[in-house]
């Protein structure tokens, strides 16, 4: 006869099943819920900004023979609204996924990101640095939830290096800004890696690893 699991490792495994259910159940909790951030960014950003332009242009239409000076000046914030409107659009886009990550590499998509943010980051990633989308996502959107998570102004640092067939990466940043309530863990477990999450007062820290494919 073959031998008997003990009984705590049936009980480990369960524990470990709950577990990667419940990740998955909040993953795609979190999914949702962007899906839905973006849904109401694109209609109360973006969508009323258009609505705001074609009124403007119409409005510029008609006046243009009766009032040039009044047409100019209408056309002249219309153009302002359209920048205002590419602005957001680019910004929402990088929400989905930056162009920059494929484009750039990881480095540049980081980089992108704490400019947009307001935020002074120190980073440290290889040049020209070649991961997977989907391992480069991962990292790129952990550091991203952090970078929009943290005051403007504040100083972040950023690195990342890979050896032995894992990547690694870190997150620090002044203040203590409750990173354990953000979704980021998941994300990373979902591709099994790790995550911890260290936060004080002073200081917040993440730190996490991904197995890179043909790592062993």
């Amino acid at each position: 006869m073959g031998a008997t699991r003990p009984d705590g490792q049936f009980d480990a495994l369960r524990r470990e099943i709950a577990e990667l259910r419940a990740s998955r159940e909040r993953l795609a909790m979190a999914n949702d819920a962007e899906r839905r951030s973006l849904e109401r960014a694109l209609h109360d950003g973006v969508q009323q900004l258009l609505v705001g332009l074609a009124a403007n242009l119409e409005i510029a239409g008609g006046s243009i023979d009766a009032d040039p000076a009044a047409a100019k000046q209408l056309l002249a914030e219309t153009g302002r609204d359209a920048q205002q409107a590419l602005e957001e659009t680019r910004r929402l886009a990088h929400r989905i996924y930056p162009p920059m990550l494929e484009a750039g590499g990881l480095g540049v998509a980081l980089r992108s990101a704490a400019a947009s943010a307001d935020v002074p980051v120190r980073i440290d990633v290889t040049p020209g640095a070649a991961y997977p989308a989907e391992i480069a996502g991962a990292v790129y959107f952990c550091c991203l939830v952090l970078l929009e998570a943290v005051e403007a102004g504040t100083p972040v640092a950023i690195w990342v290096s890979d050896e032995a067939g894992t990547l690694t990466f870190g997150i620090e940043a002044e203040g203590d800004v409750d990173a354990e309530r953000l979704p980021i863990r998941d994300r990373v477990e979902a591709l099994g890696g790790r995550l911890t999450i260290e936060g004080s007062g002073d200081q917040t820290r993440a730190v996490g690893s991904l197995p890179l494919p043909g790592g062993g």
